[in-house]
């Protein structure tokens, strides 16, 4: 056997231990995701108007977009959720309880406010994909500029709501 051939082989057993690790790892994350469990969760108090936060979304929508930060909650499956309200220029405003998973970048809605102030929830309702849009972009724009920085989910409410209030979270990439 040729020395060089001799050097490729054992470079090849040498990565063997760093691939089976990485594999290892993969594995158990992929068996972590596969175990997940959703909390149950129910509506909180409709959103009080004197209490909204408003966020900035995008010059490409004349809707204005708020968070009732008294609703934010961090919670222990990793899902952040809120009550998003958009209100348009007439006035005209939509009420939602929503939850962003951070890990995957998927939105739920679990319900929409009422003209009365009630909730309707919706049973069943599925994890859909966040899409990077330019229009109606409010779900991106929480989990990349405050929610999720970098994927990673905030810790606390009061990190979502410091985010909020500052215009966007200290680490997140604006691109």
């Amino acid at each position: 056997m040729n020395s060089r051939l001799c050097w490729l082989l054992a470079c090849a057993l040498a990565a063997l231990p760093a691939h089976a690790q990485i594999f290892k790892q993969d594995t158990e994350e992929l068996l972590k995701e596969s175990d997940w469990r959703e909390n149950a969760v129910k509506p909180p108090e409709f959103p009080q108007t004197d209490r909204l936060v408003e966020f900035y979304v995008s010059a490409a929508t004349s809707f204005r977009f708020f968070i009732d930060p008294k609703t934010l909650m961090v919670g222990d499956d990793g899902v952040i959720r809120y009550v998003l309200v958009a209100r348009s220029a007439s006035g005209a405003q939509n009420v939602s309880f929503e939850g962003i998973r951070c890990k995957t970048g998927e939105l739920k809605q679990y319900a929409t406010g009422r003209d009365d102030s009630s909730w309707a929830e919706r049973r069943g309702a599925e994890w859909v994909p966040i899409d990077p849009k330019t229009v109606n972009r409010q779900h991106q724009a929480l989990r990349r500029e405050y929610f999720c920085p970098q994927s990673v989910p905030i810790r606390t409410a009061a990190e979502g709501i410091d985010a909020l209030r500052r215009g966007g979270h200290p680490n997140a990439k604006y691109q």
